[in-house]
C-alpha cells in the first residue's frame, strides 16, 4: 500500500514543496542548506548556486548493493551521508538541478520517505535561478563543513518495490502511472539502457513528466495538475508512480502533492527493473486496456 504523504507546507516561509528563483534569492542570507541533485552530464557541472552541496543520486546517496541505478539507500547509509553534508533536523533544505525540475524532485522525495518535511524544489532550477539574474559560482557543489546531526525517520511506503506495484495494477481503487515518454511507454522508442524490453505494465497510464510542466522547466499551476492526474488516473486518489529508473517518478510525485493528492508511492527500481526479462507482464500501444474494469 502507498502512504499518506504529509501536507503540503514542507518548511518556515515555503507555501509548499516548490519554491522560485526570486524567493530563494531573498532566502538565501538565512540559513538554508542548499543541494545540488543534478544527474547524468550534469552531474558534477562546473557552475553551481553559491553554496550549493552536491546531492549525489549516483553516489552516496544511493544503494551500492543494488545492481540497479540510483535506488534508495537503507536509513543508515542515508543518515551518514546528510549528516557527512552537514545537515541537522532542524534545517530547512532547497534542492535544485541543472536540467529545470528533474533529479531534484527525486532527492526532494527521498527526503520526505526519510522522514524529512523541511524541504522544497527550486522551481525550474538551475536554468531558472541564471535567467533571474541571480548569480553562480564557476565550481562544482562541494561541502567541507562540520558533520551534522540528521537522523532519518523511514515512512513506510512512499518508496515501493515491484511486488507491491503488480498489487496496485490489480487494485481497482490505485493507478499507476508512467512518467517516460509516449514513444517508450508504446514501445515504439527504445529503452537507453541495454537488455530491457520496451512497452509498459498492463494497466498502467503514461503521463509524460514534461506534461506536468511549462516551457522552462517549471512546474504547471495546481489547476493545470488536478486535470492532468484526473485524466491519467482515471479519477482515483491512491498514485503510483514509475519511470526508467525511479528519477522522474519523483517529477510525477511532487505534481501530485502541489495537486492536492495525498496517498503516493514511487516504484524505486521502475522500468530498470520490470523491463528486464523476467515472466512480469508487458503491454505495448499507446493506451492503457479499455478494457480495464478500474
Amino acid at each position: 500500500m502507498s502512504a499518506t504523504t504529509p501536507p503540503g507546507t514542507t518548511a518556515p516561509g515555503f507555501t509548499g514543496p516548490l519554491i522560485g528563483a526570486d524567493q530563494l534569492a531573498a532566502r538565501r542570507g538565512e540559513d538554508v542548506v542548499l543541494f545540488d541533485a543534478s544527474v547524468g552530464s550534469h552531474r558534477g557541472a562546473a557552475v553551481r548556486i553559491p553554496g550549493a552541496r552536491p546531492f549525489d543520486l549516483d553516489g552516496e546517496l544511493s544503494d551500492p548493493a543494488s545492481p540497479l541505478p540510483h535506488t534508495m539507500p537503507g536509513p543508515r547509509r542515508f543518515t551518514e551521508a546528510l549528516r557527512a553534508l552537514g545537515v541537522h533536523d532542524s534545517d530547512t533544505v532547497v534542492v535544485y538541478d541543472a536540467q529545470g525540475v528533474y533529479s531534484s524532485a527525486r532527492a526532494w522525495w527521498m527526503l520526505r520517505a526519510m522522514g524529512f518535511d523541511r524541504a522544497a524544489v527550486l522551481d525550474g532550477g538551475l536554468p531558472a535561478w541564471i535567467a533571474s539574474g541571480h548569480p553562480v559560482e564557476q565550481e562544482p557543489a562541494a561541502y567541507e563543513g562540520p558533520r551534522g546531526t540528521f537522523t532519518a525517520r523511514p515512512r513506510p511506503g512512499l518508496i515501493v518495490d515491484a511486488d507491491a506495484v503488480a498489487a496496485a495494477l490489480a487494485d481497482p481503487d490505485a493507478a499507476v502511472l508512467d512518467a517516460r515518454t509516449a514513444q517508450r511507454y508504446a514501445g515504439t522508442a527504445p529503452e537507453p539502457r541495454p537488455g530491457l524490453r520496451g512497452g509498459h505494465m498492463p494497466g498502467a497510464a503514461g503521463l509524460p513528466f514534461g506534461e506536468l510542466q511549462r516551457d522552462g522547466g517549471v512546474m504547471r499551476p495546481t489547476a493545470e495538475l488536478r486535470t492532468a492526474f484526473e485524466a491519467a488516473a482515471r479519477g482515483r486518489e491512491r498514485l503510483y508512480f514509475s519511470c526508467g529508473s525511479g528519477v522522474t517518478a519523483c517529477v510525477l510525485a511532487l505534481g501530485a502533492v502541489l495537486a492536492d493528492y495525498r496517498d503516493l508511492a514511487v516504484y524505486d527500481g521502475s522500468w530498470s527493473e520490470w523491463g528486464l526479462p523476467s515472466d512480469r507482464p508487458v503491454a505495448t500501444g499507446d493506451a492503457p486496456d479499455e478494457d480495464d474494469p478500474r
